[in-house]
Protein backbone atom coordinates (compact mmCIF):
# COMPACT_ATOMS: atom_id res chain seq x y z
CA UNK A 1 0.00 0.00 0.00
CA UNK A 2 2.52 2.00 0.08
CA UNK A 3 4.01 1.66 -2.86
CA UNK A 4 0.85 2.70 -4.31
CA UNK A 5 0.67 5.87 -2.26
CA UNK A 6 4.24 6.65 -3.00
CA UNK A 7 3.42 6.30 -7.15
CA UNK A 8 0.36 8.11 -6.66
CA UNK A 9 2.30 11.37 -4.36
CA UNK A 10 4.78 10.91 -7.49
CA UNK A 11 2.39 10.90 -9.84
CA UNK A 12 0.71 14.22 -8.53
CA UNK A 13 3.98 16.02 -7.60
CA UNK A 14 4.62 15.56 -11.94
CA UNK A 15 1.67 16.71 -12.72
CA UNK A 16 2.00 19.68 -10.67
CA UNK A 17 5.09 20.31 -12.17
CA UNK A 18 4.20 20.08 -15.97
CA UNK A 19 1.55 22.92 -14.77
CA UNK A 20 3.74 25.31 -13.10
CA UNK A 21 6.36 24.61 -16.07
CA UNK A 22 3.17 25.65 -18.30
CA UNK A 23 2.36 28.71 -16.54
CA UNK A 24 6.10 29.62 -16.73
CA UNK A 25 6.27 29.44 -20.62
CA UNK A 26 2.73 31.36 -20.87
CA UNK A 27 4.71 34.60 -19.75
CA UNK A 28 3.66 34.27 -15.54
CA UNK A 29 6.98 34.60 -14.72
CA UNK A 30 6.86 38.58 -14.66
CA UNK A 31 6.83 38.59 -10.78
CA UNK A 32 3.37 40.44 -10.76
CA UNK A 33 1.35 37.32 -10.03
CA UNK A 34 1.54 35.39 -6.21
CA UNK A 35 1.45 31.49 -6.87
CA UNK A 36 -1.58 29.82 -4.84
CA UNK A 37 0.78 26.53 -4.25
CA UNK A 38 4.47 25.28 -3.44
CA UNK A 39 5.89 26.34 -6.35
CA UNK A 40 8.52 23.09 -6.37
CA UNK A 41 12.06 24.58 -7.64
CA UNK A 42 12.83 22.44 -10.66
CA UNK A 43 16.92 23.99 -10.88
CA UNK A 44 18.94 26.71 -9.33
CA UNK A 45 18.12 28.70 -12.38
CA UNK A 46 14.67 28.42 -11.02
CA UNK A 47 15.71 28.88 -7.19
CA UNK A 48 17.32 32.39 -8.64
CA UNK A 49 14.58 33.32 -10.21
CA UNK A 50 11.99 32.82 -8.05
CA UNK A 51 14.07 34.87 -5.67
CA UNK A 52 14.81 37.46 -7.88
CA UNK A 53 11.32 37.57 -9.36
CA UNK A 54 9.03 38.13 -5.99
CA UNK A 55 8.96 40.31 -3.15
CA UNK A 56 8.71 37.79 -0.10
CA UNK A 57 9.29 33.90 -0.85
CA UNK A 58 8.86 31.65 1.70
CA UNK A 59 11.66 28.63 1.18
CA UNK A 60 10.60 24.74 2.55
CA UNK A 61 13.47 22.77 2.27
CA UNK A 62 12.45 19.14 3.08
CA UNK A 63 12.92 15.65 2.27
CA UNK A 64 10.42 13.27 1.29
CA UNK A 65 11.68 10.78 3.87
CA UNK A 66 11.04 13.57 6.84
CA UNK A 67 8.39 13.21 8.84
CA UNK A 68 8.50 16.70 10.58
CA UNK A 69 8.19 17.64 6.64
CA UNK A 70 5.07 16.15 6.14
CA UNK A 71 3.96 17.70 9.09
CA UNK A 72 5.03 20.46 7.84
CA UNK A 73 3.63 20.20 4.19
CA UNK A 74 -0.27 21.77 5.09
CA UNK A 75 0.75 24.85 7.02
CA UNK A 76 3.15 26.07 3.87
CA UNK A 77 0.49 25.32 1.44
CA UNK A 78 -2.02 27.45 3.70
CA UNK A 79 0.31 30.17 3.38
CA UNK A 80 0.53 29.66 -0.13
CA UNK A 81 -2.72 29.72 -0.64
CA UNK A 82 -3.40 33.20 1.39
CA UNK A 83 -0.94 35.21 -0.80
CA UNK A 84 1.16 35.34 2.30
CA UNK A 85 4.58 34.61 0.00
CA UNK A 86 5.43 32.46 -2.81
CA UNK A 87 6.32 29.34 -1.09
CA UNK A 88 9.06 27.15 -2.62
CA UNK A 89 9.86 23.85 -2.05
CA UNK A 90 13.58 22.82 -2.40
CA UNK A 91 13.65 19.58 -1.95
CA UNK A 92 17.27 18.05 -0.34
CA UNK A 93 17.79 15.31 -1.81
CA UNK A 94 17.36 15.90 -4.94
CA UNK A 95 19.16 19.77 -4.83
CA UNK A 96 21.73 18.91 -2.94
CA UNK A 97 23.89 21.88 -3.96
CA UNK A 98 20.97 24.44 -3.27
CA UNK A 99 20.67 22.85 0.36
CA UNK A 100 24.37 22.92 0.96
CA UNK A 101 24.54 26.27 -0.47
CA UNK A 102 22.18 27.83 1.75
CA UNK A 103 23.74 25.93 4.74
CA UNK A 104 20.99 23.36 5.36
CA UNK A 105 22.37 21.30 8.17
CA UNK A 106 18.63 19.88 8.91
CA UNK A 107 15.29 19.16 7.86
CA UNK A 108 12.71 20.91 7.72
CA UNK A 109 14.45 24.44 7.65
CA UNK A 110 12.44 27.72 6.11
CA UNK A 111 13.99 29.77 4.85
CA UNK A 112 12.43 33.82 3.98
CA UNK A 113 13.77 35.87 1.58
CA UNK A 114 12.67 39.58 1.02
CA UNK A 115 13.95 41.72 -2.34
CA UNK A 116 16.25 38.85 -3.20
CA UNK A 117 17.67 38.90 0.62
CA UNK A 118 17.82 36.31 3.31
CA UNK A 119 15.87 37.80 6.06
CA UNK A 120 14.37 35.10 8.74
CA UNK A 121 15.15 31.49 9.35
CA UNK A 122 13.61 28.65 10.81
CA UNK A 123 14.71 25.14 11.61
CA UNK A 124 12.21 22.42 12.51
CA UNK A 125 8.17 22.23 12.65
CA UNK A 126 6.87 25.90 12.91
CA UNK A 127 2.88 26.65 13.24
CA UNK A 128 1.34 29.24 10.96
CA UNK A 129 1.43 31.94 13.44
CA UNK A 130 5.20 32.61 13.63
CA UNK A 131 5.63 32.16 10.07
CA UNK A 132 3.00 34.97 9.00
CA UNK A 133 4.15 36.61 11.66
CA UNK A 134 7.64 37.03 9.95
CA UNK A 135 6.70 37.48 6.79
CA UNK A 136 4.36 40.14 7.79
CA UNK A 137 7.11 41.64 9.50
CA UNK A 138 8.67 42.35 6.62
CA UNK A 139 5.78 43.95 4.77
Amino acid sequence: MSDATDDEVERIREQKREELLNQAEGGTESGGETPTEPVHVESEDHFERLIAEHDTVLVDYYADWCGPCRMLEPTVEEIAAEGHAVVAKVDIDVHQRLAQRAGVRGVPTLKLFSGGQEAKQWVGVKDKGTLVSGIQQLA
